[in-house]
């Protein structure tokens, strides 16, 4: 049998040195990407929590608001639909609140904030009345949405 010369030995311990290296340091270096990654998941998972916590908060709110008068139907309807659909609620939770997604169908047509100031009286009037007939239709089914709605998370 042949004798292997030492230096080709050597080599073959030094790459081999060498590629353990590498492989523990890339190994090092994914196990810290993925600490990072969690941390980072964990970090927007709260972020999200606390957003629809927030988004919950204002809900509960806007219906209290509603019931005790100090905020028209209208405009309550349309916060509310936005907020449950910001919220990504089931269909079956746009069902229950349909009231409110009635309401603010209804009268998406109506101009707010700065295209509102541009109307003239009259115009603006004829919303008001248009307002008026819708909350009329719906008001007795959107104050039982909103008591029913008092004390949901969604």
């Amino acid at each position: 049998m042949t004798e292997v010369p030492v230096w080709i030995v050597l080599i073959a311990t030094l790459i081999i040195v060498a590629l353990s290296a590498v492989a523990t340091y890339y190994s090092l270096a994914l196990h810290k990407a993925q600490k990072r990654q969690k941390r980072q998941l964990a970090e927007l998972e709260t972020a999200a929590e606390e957003q629809r916590e927030r988004v919950n908060n204002s809900i509960q709110i806007i219906a209290k608001t509603l019931l005790d008068d100090g905020v028209g139907l209208t405009e309550a309807s349309l916060r509310i639909r936005v907020l449950l659909d910001s919220l990504q609620v089931e269909p079956a939770v746009k069902e229950e609140f349909v009231a409110f997604y009635q309401i603010a169908e209804q009268t998406n047509h109506i101009p707010i904030l700065g295209e509102w100031k541009k109307l003239s009286r009259k115009e603006q009037f004829a919303f008001e009345k248009d307002m008026a007939r819708v909350e009329s239709e719906y008001r007795d089914f959107a104050l039982d949405a909103a008591k029913r709605i008092l004390g949901r998370n969604f």
